[in-house]
This record gives structure tokens, sequence and C-alpha cells, in this order.
């Protein structure tokens, strides 16, 4: 009976995994694509590859079974079985919705999704009581905060691109004079974004992590570094093309930027693949914890091969059904180019350390979507497709109750059934 308990449970968990990979997973290289500065094929290649180095390199070997606290395990210390059961069904009711949201090609933050489904069998299981309400206030001002944030930010960018690069008569020569300070902003924002989001467990305790100063000097200076090189490239590639009808020279320029967006995506997969692992394996390695040794822990420590598991799942997720999601990020919302995803991506990461090292609990997906919609402004109300960013919107306000909801539900189900009495008779 263990073995068919621990067989379900990671089952369940490679659902999950591969709900993931197939909506926020796909969300990263979404702009890449609908940039048309990477197919869809190459996009999941180069996704999974950075997915695997994140989970693999910097992935986090204790996992917060509890998420960020959203349910006091002191209720289940008596009981947990009840535990063990409320987390496969936060499993199932998480991987349900978010198999929905991709369906309909919506994206949809996954850490709320999970958040939702804890809380949900944590009303049922343990009361109202046992739900760290405060937590709950904070999760739903995000939904507000970094959309709003990275829209701005990613509006007033592209606005200053378009003033000093693509608006100038003379595009192509602008393009050289100023493009490398947007090569030192993106290089230096990913470096960081690396450092501090995808390598930040590992870094700890290390010359790097103290005071975050380091860091950041580290990151100016292969910044500038880049730049420097960036600038006579640029200069070889474009002056050639000065004499060029103005079209042809705007073309010329979204070319060049191109490297730029995949490199983004490409740093938004790995801190994906470093971080968000946890959403997948994390109650997995709960469950396998009680029924191993019959108690609840707070933390667990997650095994190797689980971390490849949810990896696997996750990648698996992103080749097989992420073109949904990827699609509606890159081409549904606003029409994207290179310098508008280069745009996008760089207030998009700007704004995930701000509220990071704020402590402001904010979702990757919902700022990323954010900057998108920012940067369609950017162009006029006409070219953000309203119909699509309220579906979004929509969706987003849906996640945890929805998830919650499903978790519940099954939760129910399974005490009537006496599946927490199957789980407590194979306890050691």
């Amino acid at each position: 009976m263990v073995t068919v308990l621990l067989g379900a449970t990671v089952a369940l968990g490679l659902y999950l995994a591969w709900t993931i990979g197939a909506n926020d997973f796909a969300n990263s290289m979404g702009d890449a694509v609908g940039a048309r500065a990477v197919s869809i094929p190459k996009a999941i290649l180069f996704g999974a590859l950075c997915e695997v180095a994140g989970s693999t390199l910097a992935g986090g070997h204790v996992a917060d079974t509890l998420r960020r606290g959203i349910v006091d395990p002191a209720n289940f210390s008596a009981t947990p079985e009840l535990m063990a059961l409320g987390m496969l069904c936060a499993l199932l009711g998480t991987a349900l919705w978010l198999h929905l949201a991709t369906w309909f090609g919506l994206p949809v933050s996954t850490t709320h999704a999970i958040v939702g489904g804890v809380a949900g069998f944590g009303v049922v299981g343990a009361g109202w009581a046992a739900v760290s309400w405060g937590k709950m206030g904070t999760i739903v001002a995000s939904w507000f905060i970094s959309p709003v944030v990275g829209g701005l930010l990613a509006y007033l960018i592209f606005k200053l691109m378009v003033r000093f690069i693509l608006g100038q008569s003379r595009p192509i020569s602008a393009a050289i004079r100023y493009s490398p300070l947007v090569v030192f902003a993106v290089v230096g924002t990913v470096v960081f974004s690396t450092l501090f989001k995808g390598l930040g467990r590992k870094l700890q305790g290390t010359f790097l992590e103290a005071t975050g100063a380091p860091a950041v000097i580290l990151s100016v200076a292969l910044g500038v570094l880049v730049a420097a090189a960036a600038r006579p490239f640029l200069k070889r590639r474009l002056t050639p093309r000065e004499t060029f009808p103005l079209a042809d020279q705007l073309a010329s320029i979204e070319c060049a930027f191109a490297p730029l967006v995949v490199i983004t995506s490409c740093s938004v997969a790995f801190a994906h693949g470093a971080n968000d692992v946890a959403n997948a394996i994390g109650p997995v390695a709960a469950v396998v914890d009680i029924i191993r040794g019959g108690t609840v822990d707070v933390k667990t420590a997650a095994p190797l091969w689980l971390l490849g598991l949810g990896g696997f799942g996750i990648v698996l997720g992103l080749a097989t059904y992420g073109y949904r999601v990827m699609l509606t990020i890159g081409t549904k919302i606003t029409q994207l180019t290179p310098t508008r995803g280069v745009a996008a991506d760089l207030a998009a990461a700007t704004t995930v350390i701000s509220c990071t090292l704020l402590k402001l609990p904010v979702s990757t997906t919902h700022t990323i979507v954010g900057a998108i919609i920012g940067v369609g402004f950017a162009r006029g109300l006409g070219a953000v497709n309203r119909k699509v960013t309220q579906d979004i919107f929509g969706s987003w306000l849906l996640t945890v109750p929805a998830a919650a909801l499903m978790s519940a539900g099954l939760f129910v189900l399974g005490r009537a059934c006496g599946l927490d009495g199957l789980i407590r008779s194979s306890f050691p």
C-alpha cells in the first residue's frame, strides 16, 4: 500500500509539473517567440536547457511545503494523514486549474494557484483560523502591484527607445550611439537577476551574497564590458545600412535587438528552474515524508531525483502544451518586436528584483503580462487587445479561489471515501 500511495503522489507531482511547464514556464519564452526572435521549437529547446540548468545548478533542496506559511502545521500535528491527504488534493486541484487555464491560453500564477490549493484544504480540514489571512492579503495586493509597476516601467523604457532611437530621422546612427546603453541595462539586469534570484540560495554566505554590493559591482562591470564590445559590433553591422530607406533601417535595428530578447527570456527561464520547481515538488516531498515517517514537518528535504522529476515534468509541459500560453503572451496581447520585447523584459526583471528586495510578494507571470501591456499602451490604446487582457485579468482573480475550491472539494471527497484512513494505515 505504501508503494501505491508513493506512486500516486509522484504521479500527481509530475502532472502538476507538466501544467506548470505548459503555463508558467511558457511565459518566459513568450515574448521572444512573439517578437520573432526565435521559433517555437528553438524557444522550447533554449527554455528547456535553461530550466534544467536552473533546477539542477541552483534549485533549492529544501522545499517550503506549507507554501510561505499559509497554513499552520500545528493544526495537523495530531492528524498527519489529513495533512498528507490535503497536500495530495492541493496538488490535483492546482494542476486541474492550471490545465484549464492553459487550455484557454491564459497565463496565470502557479505560485498563487498552489497557495490557493493549500488554503482550500486548510479551511476544510482545520477551520478558517488555520489559514494566515494576512499572508493571503499580501498575495492579493501583489495582483495589482506587480503588473501596474511593470507596465509603467515598460511604457517609460519603450518611450525612451522611441525618443532616442526608433523615432529619429536617422535611426541607424541613433542606434549605434544609444544601443550600448540598452545593452548595458539588459546585461547588468540579467546578471544581477541571475545572481540574486536564480543563484540566490547557492550564494548565501559567499562573497557575492554579502550585502549584495559585490553582486551589483559584478553586474555593472559585466554590463560595461559587454556594452563596450557591442558598440563596434553594431557599428560594423549597421553603418552600411545608413543609406537604406527608413523602413529598412528600422528592420535592421530590430534584427540587431533580437539576441537581447532571447538572452532576457533565457534568464527568466533559468530563474524559473531555480525557484519555481518547488511549486511542483514541495507538496510531493511533504506527502512522501509524512507517509514514511508518520509526522508533519514544516520543511522537507527534497531528494535530487525529485528535483529532476519536477524539472523533467516542467520541460515536458512546455514542449507539449506550452505553445498556447506562448502565443497569448507573444501575439495576442499586443504586437511585439525585438525592441518592444527588450523593453518588456527589462521592465519585468527590474520590477521583480525591486519588489523582492522590498520583500513584496510578486508574480513573475503578472509582471511580464503587465510589462507587455505597458509596451502596447506606449503605441496607443488601440495597440492592446482589450478582450484578451480582460480574460487574463479575470483568470488572475479566479486563480486562488478556483484552486482553493477544487482542493477543498477533493479533500471532502477523499475523506468521504476513507482515503485519510488508508493513508494512516500506511504509517510505520
